[in-house]
């Protein structure tokens, strides 16, 4: 077996903190070879009692809101009270390459050379909400190589908030003010899944503006049932320019990680994360290999010229397909 395969090898590898080997693992695990893929199976398989001891930080906001300069920041300020910081930045993608096109090592000067963090650009593959399909795995990875602060910067655009929120242990809202309702869409929806809010730039000139917006925000707040009863949704001010605020922003990450650590529910959630990512992981399992099948594959690129043409409706050519594959509905329940 090629040792870079070797999940074994590997597995020690991302425990001992050797960054070659994390970074193999990760490619592993972004991966669509076959052989790839059963390899990162097994060396998460292999790695699964060391995660899980990192704080999970989910950050969004609207492009141009600062988010890398605050993570540049922050993730400085936490490497220098002795914690390892690991981000995950989900950058656009290119149409022609699929590669990464935003630069985000370009984007935190200080972090990318800092021995105590670890930075991993991922393209986002167009999937949905920006966040790059592999990186519930990669933050596991991150974890088991020792990393105790992983954070998850999204693209910030229509649904990432929405499903980043489902992989991390908060999510950290960034906003700037000035920017209009329309930009920096923070209507309702948005709102209910923050569990920090921050208001970036407050620095120079912007300050007063920044401490006014953040105003506002606690009052919108004021409208909204929380989420538990045990958490109000804090609106900070901070500065990813000068580091204002940043103490009190992670003050205010472990208050929310120590209050539900108390009361079960920081645990609970994890689970049901765990859960979810096992039904995704069959879902893209089963889409995986149905496609591989030839006469399957033949049968979806006519069904699909049928409905491009207006012809047939695409449920009509889903069920006929899954007919194909027993999985119909008149099919037996299987065990």
């Amino acid at each position: 077996m090629d040792k870079r395969l070797d999940p074994d090898a590997l597995a020690d590898g991302v425990r001992q903190g050797n960054r070659a080997a994390l970074s193999r693992a990760i490619t592993l695990v972004e991966s669509t070879r076959a052989d790839h893929r059963t390899a990162a199976a097994a060396v998460l398989d292999r790695l699964a009692a060391d995660t899980g001891r990192s704080i999970r930080i989910g950050l969004s906001g609207v492009p141009g809101v600062g988010k890398s300069t605050l993570v540049d920041a922050f993730g400085t300020m936490l490497t220098a009270e002795g914690h390892k910081v690991a981000v995950l930045a989900v950058d656009p993608s290119s149409t022609r390459t699929g590669g990464s096109i935003l630069g985000d090592k370009t984007r935190m000067p200080r972090l990318s050379v800092d021995p105590s963090a670890y930075i991993r650009p991922s393209p986002s593959s167009g999937t949905l909400g920006g966040v790059a399909a592999r990186t519930r795995e990669t933050m596991l990875l991150c974890e088991a190589a020792g990393f105790d602060v992983v954070i998850v910067e999204t693209m910030g655009v229509g649904q990432s908030e929405i499903v980043v929120a489902e992989m991390v242990d908060l999510v950290l809202l960034l906003m700037i003010a000035g920017g209009g309702d329309e930009l920096q869409g923070i209507k309702k929806g948005i709102l209910e899944i923050a569990d920090i809010i921050a208001m970036n730039k407050a620095d120079g000139d912007n300050a007063v503006r920044a401490k006014s917006a953040a105003a506002e925000i606690r009052a919108a707040l004021n409208i909204l049932t929380p989420r538990s009863a045990a958490w109000r949704v804090p609106v900070l001010t901070v500065s990813g320019l000068n580091g204002a605020g940043l103490v009190g922003l992670w003050d205010e990450i472990r208050r929310f990680r120590d209050i539900h650590t108390a009361d079960g529910s920081f645990a609970s959630r994890r689970a049901d994360q765990r859960v979810h990512w096992l039904k995704s992981a069959i879902d893209d399992g089963i889409r995986r290999r149905i496609l591989a099948d030839d006469g399957i594959r033949t049968a979806l690129e006519a069904g699909e010229s049928a409905v491009r043409a207006g012809e047939r409706a695409p449920t009509a050519v889903a069920e006929a397909i899954l007919d194909r594959l027993g999985f119909g509905t008149d099919a037996p329940p299987r065990d």
